[in-house]
């Protein structure tokens, strides 16, 4: 399988997680209950303008350790403003662990687990987390049928899925798979910078269709870019270095829903 670049280090960095699931004979999927994340987020959009999803990530390549005193157990304390929940669990370059899915999942709320997911086995993987959703990268499985075996994958095994997208050639390819749930991510990952007028521009060119549902991540951080969101078509934001940088993650996550009410 041929990877874009700039991800290459992504999916060697998955290599040795990825053996070991290929050495497992069983997975036992989860028996407890999953909330609807998509639902959730919709529900939200409905009741405030604009969903929220407030994510753990304790470290980045961008700017490496941003929390590390943050812990998965007091999470589900800070969030609790949050109608989803973004949980990094990708180990190396972002210090995170899958097993931080079942510690926050004492929130109650829909978790989506964020990482580099590019094989079946890590669907299975997920399965056995309290998961609601799983996030799946155009550009990090930009090939048609492999993207769609992804999201098979996910729905028979009782997962919804995020399919993240860049630029509108991406958004065509997830709509070709039948992504309802469509995140538009502002970070290029050659440069690693942010440039949310772009996603908010190419929401306006290409508005969401029938049941797709849109949302904004990386690089918001005052009620003024979350309005701006809501704006130009996005239903929902992921908020994530603004709240693990704070001091209090909570009220930081406070300040800024009361702030887009306000701003409304």
């Amino acid at each position: 399988m041929k990877f874009e670049t700039d991800l290459v280090k992504f999916v060697e960095a998955k290599a040795l997680s990825l053996k070991k699931l290929k050495q497992r004979r069983d997975f036992k999927p989860y028996q407890g209950l999953r909330p609807g994340f998509g639902e959730a987020l919709r529900n939200a959009q409905k009741a405030r303008g604009l969903g929220f999803m407030a994510e753990y990530k304790r470290a980045s390549p961008s700017l490496g350790d941003i929390n590390l005193q943050f812990g998965p157990l007091e999470v589900a304390d800070h969030y609790k403003r949050a109608d989803c929940i973004s949980v990094l669990t990708e180990e190396v370059f972002f210090k995170g662990d899958i097993g931080y899915l079942s510690k926050i999942n004492i929130s109650g709320k829909p978790l989506l687990r964020k990482d580099f997911i590019f094989d079946p086995l890590q669907v299975l993987e997920t399965a056995q987390t309290p998961a609601s959703a799983m996030l799946l990268m155009v550009r990090l499985t930009p090939d048609q049928v492999l993207l769609k075996e992804l999201m098979a994958a996910a729905e028979e095994n009782g997962l919804e899925a995020l399919v993240e997208v860049f630029d509108l050639r991406e958004l065509d390819l997830a709509r070709r798979v039948g992504a309802q749930l469509i995140q538009f991510n502002s970070r290029d990952l050659n440069s690693l910078k942010v440039d949310t007028k772009k996603i908010f521009e190419l929401a306006k060119i290409e508005p969401p269709q029938d049941r797709e549902f849109y949302l904004a991540a990386s690089g918001l951080s005052s009620p003024e870019d979350l309005l701006l969101a809501a704006q130009s078509g996005f239903g929902a934001v992921l908020i994530g270095t603004k709240l693990m940088k704070s001091a209090n993650p909570g009220q930081t996550l406070e300040n800024l829903i009361d702030g887009f009410e306000r701003a409304r």
